[in-house]
């Protein structure tokens, strides 16, 4: 079933006036929907010192996801046939669902991908005023997705902070998730017992300073050009056509200028962190086929876990017969260079299928039964 939307809703995107709502559940009302799929008709540029890039230029073009949740709405994009393999894609610190726009072209086209803005990130509603960024309460929003998407089952793309949230996911919904993929990540971030009480007294301590100063914040506007300065500043490893495509969801426009979607609170201190015991006993609850790439120019460079903790966490995941893949690249390769990770995430993908994984447990209950 189609409706088509004629409104302005110009706040979305400007001069775009005709939406087509696509696979409408027929439990749903239009007027308040709890989720619902927005494809784009006409691919006008959000902004006009974006004219030189547009989602035209990509080979696949994106839905605009939408979700209501008690403090507003969750964004993000969805490629691919409703009827199609899930596959829930997970965004890094700082970044948006954008990350996967030039991955994604690149894998099976049958299957379905939903790409999300955590709350905070991209064109997501930012959290309660109070509020806290943690780990928990974004496996939560995760749960929330699949809840609305109704998927019993599924697997997972994960970059960065997006693949710890599917590590500690998997762990705790090991059920749900038959595949994960970590981009640049271990899936789990321990953090030693003595700096886990540090973090957590500067977190709540720069929370209620922030809150306290409402009345001080001010967005700051930026012309186009200094918002991809700021970003590109912020994250060294990013490509010019990367930074385009991740402001595309990062700013947007305002009188003078355009100021930062993200909320500032993501900068504060994670006041919930997991020391590595805790870490390892997660680690050994999931049940997913697992596959870490590993760029060799990208995080773990630069950021080193302490007291050996890396070596202790790729133990464990060989323990679990994860696969670990080591590729030439930095911490975004799978934006800037998307074809040098596609064809390695859809053979595992693929090999892990969920009609193959269900058709092995059958076989080893047979087996163990003779």
């Amino acid at each position: 079933m189609t409706f088509i939307l004629k409104s302005s809703l110009k706040s979305y995107w400007p001069g775009c006036a005709l939406l087509t709502v696509r696979d409408v559940p027929a439990n749903i009302k239009l007027e308040e929907p709890a989720i619902y799929i927005l494809r784009r008709v006409r691919m006008l540029p959000a902004f006009k010192s974006l004219r030189q890039f547009s989602t035209t230029t990509m080979r696949r073009a994106a839905s605009e996801f939408r979700m209501t949740v008690p403090w507003g709405e969750m964004r993000g994009q969805v490629w691919g046939p409703s009827h199609g393999r899930p596959v829930l894609c997970l965004h890094g610190w700082a970044d948006n669902s954008g990350t996967f726009n030039t991955l994604i072209p690149l894998l099976p086209k049958e299957w379905r991908f939903v790409a999300i803005d955590f709350p905070g990130h991209g064109l997501s509603s930012h959290r309660p005023d109070g509020c806290f960024y943690t780990f928990p309460l974004y496996v939560a929003d995760v749960r929330r997705v699949v809840e609305a998407l109704q998927w019993k089952r599924f697997s997972i793309i994960g970059h960065s902070m997006g693949g710890n949230v599917a590590g500690i996911f998997s762990a705790l919904y090991p059920e749900m998730v038959d595949t994960v993929v970590l981009l640049d990540t271990y899936g789990f971030l321990p953090t030693e017992v003595t700096d886990m009480f540090k973090n957590m007294r500067k977190g709540i301590n720069d929370q209620i300073q922030y809150d306290n100063k409402t009345e001080e914040r001010k967005e700051r506007v930026y012309t186009y050009e200094k918002a991809k300065e700021r970003l590109k500043a912020a994250n060294p490893s990013l490509s010019d056509q990367s930074a385009d495509i991740l402001l595309e969801r990062a700013v947007r426009e305002v009188e003078g200028g355009f100021v930062f979607t993200r909320d500032f609170r993501i900068n504060l201190k994670n006041i919930v962190n997991n020391n590595i015991e805790q870490c390892l006993h997660m680690l050994s609850q999931v049940k997913a086929r697992v596959m870490l790439l590993l760029a060799k120019d990208g995080l773990f460079k630069t950021f080193t876990l302490p007291n050996g903790y890396s070596d202790m966490i790729q133990k464990s995941w060989n323990d679990q017969k994860a696969t670990i893949v080591n590729v030439e690249g930095d911490h975004h390769v799978h934006l800037n260079k998307p074809e040098s990770v596609a064809s390695i995430i859809t053979d595992f993908l693929q090999s892990h299928s969920p009609d193959k994984t269900e058709s092995e447990s059958n076989k080893n209950q047979k087996s163990s039964k003779l």
